[in-house]
């Protein structure tokens, strides 16, 4: 088992396969933390515990006043509260009846048991058998009012991963005085909290905005609070949530790096205190602002869960770990493992001005072009000409498309392609049907102006009746119309966050309850139609969390679609998000949100890192442009499985510091697959250089043993571009190597590859290696 309790010195020894984790009790009541480290195998004295010492301006607790020299403000805890000797940030603060804040959650039992029980109400990674891993359940309490805290813990058997989560019960009735049955307000509760002994970190996040999602930021830690949060009723496009520590020294090879991710889609926060010793606090859950939940007695409340991630090996088997995880343990149906298909959609070809005629014929060229899925995005309902009308409208637009929803369905099928189709479902528009007869539906304070975004309101997801009227009207439409995929969007930040039906006393549970609507209503839409691949998107990857991955595997990346803007976002997102997980489009030039012009093969390559598609007007393009995207479709089928199901080593970041004597910043990765019998290797220089450098690329992950074959994907745009030169090509502007070239996994790892670059035939190279 993972999970061992030592009664000789009371102490907790939860191991991973690379990583130990130790939780000890001290004067059989307080919860402290041992540290997180690389594996040990027992731990049975408290030689390497933190010592007791006597620091300035530290109370100590009554009860020890002349046993040690304790204070909780010196200690490493594993469940800190607020208003008990320690100054720095609680994960616990509830208002008690008395009207003060202050808790003591002493150690009261434990019990260890076989595989992962689930979270009530929320997403969160599940177990496919018991032996995969070990639960561990710690139950604190405060003997004054009774409220009962249990944390727990699951250790991977497998895998470097620990995931938590916190509940709390409000057990007042076996409390005395004032404190007996009565509520208590929780006004902060995370899901975990982590004292690091140093603050010899540096800490990574993923930040940015629409359209310049999950850039990966890293700073190193200084005295104080080094956060990030959201407020907006979402995970955001300005912080994911998610964080990590990692070693000075840490590399994408080496070093120890720590990993938080929230399973959670709307307000939250995660950061690292460093208090007057350098020792480091983490701490992330649901975000304290705008939210406190009132808890009767006998009632409890569940966090999200965080998924924590141990690597010794640097950052990228940390991500490696994530992605596996995610894949084999967070998302769920037929298209868990399921190759995704490629997608074009119609939305930068026609946006809202389209017809059944015009789409026939999109979808004709997509279908010659090789591709599998033609989805129909905004504009198809109500009267939806603009996006200020008709969100909630969820009928067919018969002016646009007079044969109705079944009509293109059927066209699109008998042309070989699969259908899919947008939705908005959390939005409502003010004029619409829906409002006019609903106008208390939106999230909304009475006596206050309504605010828009994007000309339109949120629906309240707190209510049973919104989301029971939500899963019966998009059922009916699921039901009656052949349809695959779904895109659900959601386009605009949560403001006014207050429910019609909510109580002054229980209006700032409404945030947290709203994701619970909406948690309940993706699980009766998904499960009731198992074989729809569902795809998230907010403006992009503005609710790119792990939550999502539970009802659907895929999100929309970016409404940023650029070539070279995606480098950045998609290998920030890469760090904790799989690649099956990440939607990626080519789309026309000049882009819609940069105005940049770049290659087709550029802007294939970096969008072959995910789920492949389109997303422009084929029937606009060029005869070789035409010829490159059958060839890039082509291509594709060939290696998604890799791409979507194998192992991501980045070679190359864009975060990663240029030496003065490099002349070209370039990105690199390649994808390997489980079996090593394939790898795709990629190269996109943010800008093109005069006379630059050789480029030295070293892989990872192959077969040291085995020989691979070596192709490059060739460029029939640059070759066009390029066929009235008044100078003879090289064949090496198009393929570096003979055909036939082939050397070996340990030459490609240990030596590396040499590539000549030349900017002036193309700003990227795509390698396939094929085992032989």
């Amino acid at each position: 088992m993972s999970i061992t309790f030592n009664k000789k010195t009371n102490s907790f020894l939860l191991n991973t396969p690379s990583s130990s984790y130790i939780i000890r009790i001290y004067d059989n009541k307080y919860l402290l933390h041992g540290g997180w480290v690389s594996r040990i195998e027992e731990w049975d004295d408290d030689v390497c515990s933190m010592p007791l010492l006597d620091r300035a301006f530290s109370p100590v607790p009554a009860e020890l006043h002349n046993k040690a020299d304790f204070s909780l403000n010196s200690q490493q805890q594993e469940f800190p509260t607020s208003g008990r000797s320690d100054f720095r940030t609680g994960a616990f603060e509830a208002l008690c009846a008395d009207g003060t804040i202050a808790a003591d959650l002493f150690y009261d039992s434990h019990k260890i048991i076989k595989g992962k029980p689930g979270i009530k109400g929320l997403p969160a990674t599940y177990v496919t058998s018991e032996s995969e891993a070990d639960t561990l359940e710690i139950n604190l309490k405060d003997p004054v009012t009774g409220v009962m805290v249990k944390l727990v813990y699951t250790v991977w058997n497998n895998r470097d991963v620990i995931c938590r989560h916190t509940i709390v019960k409000n057990d007042s009735s076996k409390a005395g005085g004032i404190y007996k049955n009565q509520p208590v307000k929780l006004r902060r509760v995370m899901s975990a909290s982590l004292d690091f002994m140093t603050s010899r970190y540096k800490m990574l996040q993923l930040s940015g905005a629409h359209a310049r999602e999950r850039h990966a930021i890293w700073q190193k830690l200084i005295p104080g609070t080094q956060s990030v949060e959201s407020r907006r009723g979402t995970s955001s496009h300005q912080h994911n949530p998610f964080i990590a520590l990692a070693d000075y020294e840490a590399t994408e090879t080496s070093g120890q790096v720590f990993g938080f991710n929230l399973v959670y889609s709307g307000n939250f926060v995660a950061g690292t205190e460093v208090d007057q010793f350098n020792m480091s606090r983490v701490q992330i859950g649901i975000n304290p602002y705008n939210f406190e939940w009132e808890l009767a007695a006998g009632e409890t409340f569940e966090t999200p869960e965080v998924v924590m991630v141990f690597s010794n090996k640097g950052l990228g088997e940390l991500s490696r770990t994530y992605h596996d995880l995610y894949r084999d343990n967070m998302c769920r149906g037929p298209w868990q493992k399921k190759e995704r298909p490629i997608v074009i959609n119609n939305w930068e070809a026609t946006y809202f001005n389209f017809n059944a005629e015009k789409l026939f014929k999109l979808a004709d060229r997509a279908a010659e072009e090789g591709i599998e899925l033609f989805v129909l995005d905004d504009g198809w309902f109500g009267k939806r000409d603009d996006d200020r009308s008709s969100l909630g409208d969820w009928f067919v637009n018969t002016k646009k498309l007079t044969g109705g929803l079944e009509e293109i369905a059927e066209g699109i099928h008998k042309r070989g392609l699969k259908f899919g189709l947008w939705f908005e479902p959390e939005m409502i528009s003010p004029d619409s049907n829906l409002y006019r007869a609903h106008p208390d539906w939106c999230l909304h304070i009475e006596g206050r102006d309504r605010s828009l975004g994007r000309h339109q309101s949120v629906l309240d997801l707190s209510r049973d009746d919104v989301v029971d009227y939500l899963t019966e009207t998009l059922s009916k439409i699921l039901s009656t119309v052949a349809i695959d995929y779904v895109k659900w969007d959601f386009n605009r930040s949560q403001t006014e966050v207050a429910s019609a039906l909510a109580s002054p006393a229980n209006q700032m549970k409404t945030a947290h309850k709203y994701y619970l609507g909406l948690y309940r209503l993706l699980e009766n839409v998904t499960q009731k139609f198992p074989n729809v691949l569902f795809e998230s998107c907010s403006g992009g990857g503005g609710r790119f969390d792990p939550a999502f991955l539970y009802y659907m595997p895929q999100c929309w990346t970016s409404d940023n679609t650029d070539g070279l803007s995606r480098l950045a976002i998609q290998n920030g997102t890469s760090i904790a998000y799989p690649a099956s997980a990440m939607s990626c489009h080519v789309s026309a030039v000049p882009n819609h949100q940069t105005g940049r012009v770049t290659n087709i093969s550029e802007r294939g390559h970096t969008a072959m890192a995910g789920t492949f598609g389109y997303e422009l007007d084929l029937n606009k393009l060029s005869q070789p442009e035409l010829d490159e995207i059958k060839d890039q479709v082509a291509l594709y089928k060939k290696i998604r499985s890799t791409v979507q199901f194998g192992d991501l080593y980045r070679l190359r970041s864009s975060w990663d510091t240029v030496a003065p004597a490099e002349s070209t910043a370039y990105t690199a990765w390649n994808i390997v697959s489980k079996d090593k019998k394939q790898a795709v290797l990629t190269l996109v220089w943010q800008f093109a250089e005069g006379n630059p450098e050789l480029q030295l690329i070293k892989l990872k992950g192959l077969d040291p043993k085995a020989k691979y074959k070596l192709t490059c994907s060739q460029s029939a745009t640059i070759r066009a571009h390029l066929a009235d030169f008044p100078f003879p090509l090289p064949e090496s502007a198009f393929a570096p190597f003979p055909a036939g070239t082939a050397t070996s996994g340990d030459k490609l790892m240990n030596v590396g590859l040499y590539l000549p670059y030349m900017p002036q035939y193309g700003g990227s190279v795509q390698i396939v290696l094929e085992q032989i």
